[in-house]
């Protein structure tokens, strides 16, 4: 076989399935074998920047599902498919060494005409970011494909030799005229937690945003923004609210929150059990406090508490489910604040699920609030009420009269004539006019969240953070407003604001 014939049958090896591969590579000479080992290498260097890193160390290099979908995204990238991504996880899970490192060194292979531009909080951590790269081409040149243009090595700037592509690095507020980029990566971008609380620097960070960073991306290019939350206001949040249509976010809290996880781990799993398992991230929550694991470790930063609500009243008397399963209830309700009334906050709908026991005290189930048009939110308030088996939905109708009812009427005929109402009479529908005003409202809850008599069943992020930051004079939330309409009606439903009408036909009668 001549050389040209070897080439070629070399070339179409490499675009065989593995199977394939692997049953050629077991009939091959020994000779040959070697020359499809070394493809082999290329093509998992090919793969990903994961992929690329298992074959130059050695194996070596950290793996976790997680680390994943960061490759995802450049090879999304490399594949040549303009890309806007925000992926926010916990510190050391390995963010940055895969993302300012492995990745921006395998998309240079890949895309060697290409610039790649990384940014970070100083330009003292760019600068190494840069220099690590710039030393693993110089190191493992041979195996890249790519080598250094001559005179140009510096850890903030290098360039590839023959072609247009390269590197630079800058801190964050640092100056970037004159350099474009076809793929910009900014990592942590924020400090620590006084530059996160700064006002001044938060605004100074999102006009070199604005005005730096985005301006510098080439026709068609792409940027990736990972890093770990710090304020609600911090880069990534006004990102989110800026733009956040327009972005792929992808959401890593170090244990899983809910059922649509971007890993699809169970609720409660941990983000890297490898490193981090159960239990040494319960000792890392002790240790920095609410406030820092539930920004920093699980993606939700929460201001400083100042309002009506206190932490320590929900943390100290949270229950697991595992709790809540002994507990003799005597009523559930499905409590409901639509859209569109005096808040103007998120223009949700609330739908919270609360219950009481026979001592009294209370409890909040469930979370189901959203942005929902009415057929939407009636619908899932049902829902809610026939999976918990509760006997009254609880509905504020001072800017619908008696519209919220109907709402809730309809949506249960539907499920009716669906046979989704698992055989139960309709709840009671008890219309809330709320007369007094939202603090006169909510202190007595919160005077019960004090005394310990109010439990929350598992974590509702969104609703506590509502709860510990809303003070008297701004607009209430509508998930907070549900959880107080329900939990007055279950505290005090002579008191709750409308008709607390006895039940006759039994619905009332069964709890476990």
């Amino acid at each position: 076989m001549g050389r040209a014939d070897e080439a070629a049958v070399l070339d179409l090896y490499r675009t065989l399935p593995a199977q394939r591969r692997r049953e050629i590579a077991a009939a091959s000479t020994p000779e040959l074998r070697a020359r499809l080992l070394r493809i082999e290498r290329e093509l998992a260097m090919d793969r990903s920047p994961g992929a690329m890193a298992a074959v130059l160390t050695d194996g070596r290099e950290m793996q976790a599902p997680h680390l994943g979908l960061i490759d995802a995204a450049f090879e999304q990238v490399a594949a040549g498919k303009p890309t806007r991504l925000l992926l926010t996880m916990p510190p050391r899970h390995g963010k940055s060494r895969r993302a300012a490192r492995w990745a921006p060194l395998w998309y240079l292979r890949r895309r060697p005409e290409h610039r790649v531009m990384i940014a970070s909080y100083s330009s003292d951590l760019a600068d190494d970011h840069g220099r690590w790269i710039r030393d693993a081409i110089l190191n493992y040149q041979s195996q890249l494909g790519i080598s250094l243009r001559p005179g140009s090595s510096a850890a903030n700037r290098f360039d590839l030799t023959g072609t247009e592509g390269g590197a630079v690095m800058a801190g964050v507020g640092g100056g970037l005229t004159g350099k474009g980029a076809h793929l910009a990566v900014v990592d942590d971008p924020i400090k620590d937690a006084a530059e996160a609380s700064s006002p001044t620097m938060r605004k100074r960070l999102w006009e070199w945003w604005q005005a730096v960073l985005l301006t510098r991306i080439e026709p068609g290019g792409s940027v990736i923004l990972i890093q770990t939350r710090w304020d609600e206001d911090d880069l990534a949040g006004r990102v989110l609210a800026d733009e956040g249509d327009r972005w792929t976010v992808i959401d890593l809290p170090a244990i899983a929150l809910s059922a649509d996880d971007a890993l699809q781990r169970p609720t409660g799993a941990p983000l890297w059990p490898e490193r981090y398992d159960a239990d040494a991230l319960a000792e890392i929550r002790r240790s920095v406090g609410e406030r820092v694991w539930w920004s920093l470790y699980m993606q939700q930063p929460r201001p400083q508490a100042g309002g009506v609500w206190q932490w320590s009243w929900i943390t100290n008397n949270r229950i697991s489910a595992a709790q809540f399963r002994g507990i003799d209830l005597t009523r559930i309700v499905v409590a409901v604040d639509p859209a569109g009334g005096e808040s103007a906050v998120g223009d949700e709908t609330g739908i919270v699920a609360a219950a009481r026991d026979r001592d009294g005290h209370l409890y909040v189930l469930d979370d189901r609030s959203a942005n929902r048009g009415a057929d939407a939110w009636g619908r899932e308030a049902c829902l809610l009420a026939i999976e918990l088996r509760a006997d009254a939905i609880v509905v504020e109708s001072n800017f619908g009269g008696d519209m919220s009812s109907q709402i809730l009427h309809q949506a249960w005929q539907e499920l009716a004539r669906e046979e989704r109402t698992e055989n139960m009479l309709m709840p009671a529908v008890l219309s809330v006019t709320a007369k007094s005003g939202k603090r006169l409202r909510a202190e007595p809850i919160a005077q019960l969240y004090e005394q310990g008599r109010v439990h929350h069943v598992g974590e509702w992020p969104t609703l506590e953070q509502q709860m510990v930051t809303w003070v008297a004079g701004m607009d209430s939330p509508d998930r907070m407003d549900a959880a107080v309409h329900g939990l007055t009606q279950l505290a005090d439903p002579v008191h709750a604001g409308g008709a607390a009408t006895a039940y006759h036909d039994q619905r009332g009668r069964r709890r476990r």
